[in-house]
């Protein structure tokens, strides 16, 4: 994948988790993607979403407190990570992160940015911001290392519906 960002917008966590689930469709076993964002942004509804996408039918709530949590049941199983409350990079491969990434499912990992030295070097990762109004959301999307660069026009398809250009202009 080139090294500009693919650009969305949602206007809705519906819309969030819509996106999300059109990315889930495309997933891989193994597959790492890394939530970047400020408390509040979305990264949880987006996992709801991506569950949702896979065909996981269990209620997705933050791991916040549990740290981990495991869905299975959809095309793929989901590892739900949430490092917000880790202090160290030991705690986070303390979790066995890479023992997780399995041929069976895909992790998402919350605050995924913050510990991007203890995880392994290929993900897609979604920086999601707030937008204009209060529902809205800006998420650029970069897929670093492993098979993304090969992935890159499958990724731009996923998300052509919520894409915008240089400007904010839709594509």
């Amino acid at each position: 994948m080139s090294r500009d960002p693919l650009v969305v917008e949602t206007s809705s966590a519906a819309q969030t988790q819509e996106l999300a689930a059109a990315l889930a469709a495309i997933a891989l076993p193994g597959d790492l993607v890394l939530l970047a964002g400020e408390m509040g942004a979305g990264k949880t509804a987006f996992a709801q979403g991506y569950a949702r996408g896979l065909g996981i039918t269990d209620q997705v709530t933050s791991p916040t407190f549990t740290i981990v949590q495991e869905y299975s049941g959809g095309r793929l199983g989901m590892h739900h990570l949430d490092v917000y409350r880790l202090e160290t990079l030991r705690e986070v491969a303390d979790l066995g992160v890479s023992e997780m990434l399995d041929e069976d499912a895909v992790m998402l990992v919350e605050w995924g940015d913050a510990v991007l030295p203890a995880l392994p070097d290929q993900y897609l990762e979604l920086k999601i911001a707030f937008g204009d109004d209060d529902d809205a959301r800006r998420i650029e999307l970069r897929g670093v290392g492993g098979s993304w660069p090969a992935r890159a026009r499958q990724l731009a398809e996923a998300v052509a519906p919520w894409r915008v250009g240089p400007g904010g202009a839709p594509c």
